[in-house]
């Protein structure tokens, strides 16, 4: 057994569902017990209560940084990694600049691993210890993305991206290579330890309708596995995307009519939603992923996160690395709070904090095994300094609660704020 100790921040409900003040519990001294046989959460307490209980625990003591759960970044790119921060362009140009080139290289086994490994580095070391991700159309991309996760323990989520048309020859599949691909790499890594596959069409515009619809079929072969896309992230990719499908009655129904619209389906952007789309979203249980330090980086948007959580939309909140301009989830939240204040809604630390843990991981159907600090959750952990440098100490210094504490934390960290990261109970 382990005990890791510092402040604890523990929800106990949705915050966007009442009072955000009220919605956790924060205990100054106090600690997580950590089975290291199961990589779980045995009990949160505290300290000196736990370590009575415990009193054999290795203790791992952090002072007064603050415990939280690990970090879940519910839409990411891994093989744009090395492209992250380029310069200039809308979502169209953007791909075809940058993101194509760059995903092309993944044929090659070695540089797909070289870059799934500095990837994890990077995740780890900014607090997230879950992601999902697309990888790119070659099985390659895929395995490297799974083999370096197994090997660090982590609980993942990925799947090969699909792309038959309006992409470069080189990275296009066809509608039975992608079903049977994405169907043999299913086989292989979903289930297998902590690791979860995701069948993963690009979006509408770079998929066929006879890929889509076996993309839909496959889902249906399979529905213990989640669906990812993209959708109405920008203006012209709607006008785009409507010209190809003008069967459709808006860019959800094209989803809609292949069987990929319901419970499972992790829909990245979801900035320009029409009502009719909205109230359909919601119906089947979809969960829109807001990646804010994207759709401010490449002039996508500003998502609705207020309107739509009151709607009871699931929301799940992303880096989209590499259109997001950072791989941390603090900067993420950052950004969340800079939209709702665009919007006039800002959010309350408590909002941000949840979206990055309990909130990412109910949109992702993990929501009873990982994202928050309580007993039989797996012991997926950051550990937060509130002072980590000195304009973040001065100004927590004059903190009167502990949400005043980690707003300066959530809006100025970085990977300096993140003392400690742990995986299933062990630190990395």
């Amino acid at each position: 057994m382990k005990i890791i100790l510092g402040q604890t921040l523990s929800f106990l409900s949705d915050p966007f569902a009442g009072d955000p003040e009220a919605s956790a519990l924060w205990d100054r001294r106090s600690g997580v017990v950590v089975d290291d046989t199961t990589g779980t959460i045995v009990e949160i307490g505290p300290a000196d209560t736990l370590k009575r209980l415990w009193s054999n625990a290795v203790v791992e003591d952090h002072g007064d940084a603050l415990i939280l759960p690990g970090f879940i970044d519910a839409h990411a790119h891994y093989p744009q990694t090395g492209i992250i921060a380029s310069w200039g362009k809308r979502l169209i140009d953007w791909l075809n600049t940058y993101t194509f080139p760059e995903e092309a290289r993944f044929g090659d086994a070695g540089y797909a691993a070289e870059v799934a490994s500095r990837y994890f580095d990077l995740v780890l070391s900014n607090g997230t210890t879950t992601t999902v991700s697309f990888c790119t159309i070659h099985p390659e991309s895929v395995g490297a993305y799974f083999a370096e996760a197994q090997k660090r323990g982590m609980r993942v989520f990925g799947g090969k991206t699909c792309m038959d048309r309006n992409a470069p020859d080189n990275l296009r599949d066809t509608a039975q290579s992608a079903y049977d691909d994405s169907k043999r790499l299913l086989a292989r890594w979903h289930g297998q330890g902590r690791l979860s596959y995701v069948i993963t069409p690009r979006f509408a515009p770079t998929s066929t309708p006879e890929q889509l619809e076996a993309l839909g079929s496959l889902w249906a072969e399979n529905p213990s596995c989640l669906m990812q896309t993209h959708l109405s992230e920008q203006t012209e990719e709607i006008e785009w995307v409507m010209g190809m499908f003008p069967e459709a009655t808006d860019y959800t129904d094209i989803y809609d009519r292949f069987g990929l619209l319901r419970e499972g389906a992790l829909m990245g952007h979801a900035i320009h939603l029409s009502a009719r789309e909205r109230a359909r979203l919601k119906e089947v249980g979809a969960s829109l992923i807001h990646c804010p330090t994207s759709n401010t980086f490449i002039g996508s948007g500003l998502f609705d996160m207020a309107g739509l959580r009151a709607e009871g939309q699931k929301v799940g909140l992303a880096t989209d690395t590499g259109g997001g301009s950072s791989f941390s989830m603090l900067r993420t939240m950052a950004a969340a709070y800079e939209v709702g204040q665009l919007r006039g809604t800002p959010l309350h630390p408590a909002h941000l904090l949840w979206l990055a843990t309990a909130g990412s991981a109910e949109a992702i159907g993990m929501g009873q095994t990982i994202g928050r600090l309580a007993p039989d959750y797996e012991a997926d952990l950051v550990v937060l300094d509130l002072a980590s440098t000195p304009g973040i100490e001065q100004r927590a210094g004059r903190a009167e609660t502990i949400w005043e504490q980690v707003f300066p934390t959530i809006m100025m960290g970085d990977d300096r704020a993140v003392a400690a990261t742990y995986v299933a109970g062990q630190r990395v």
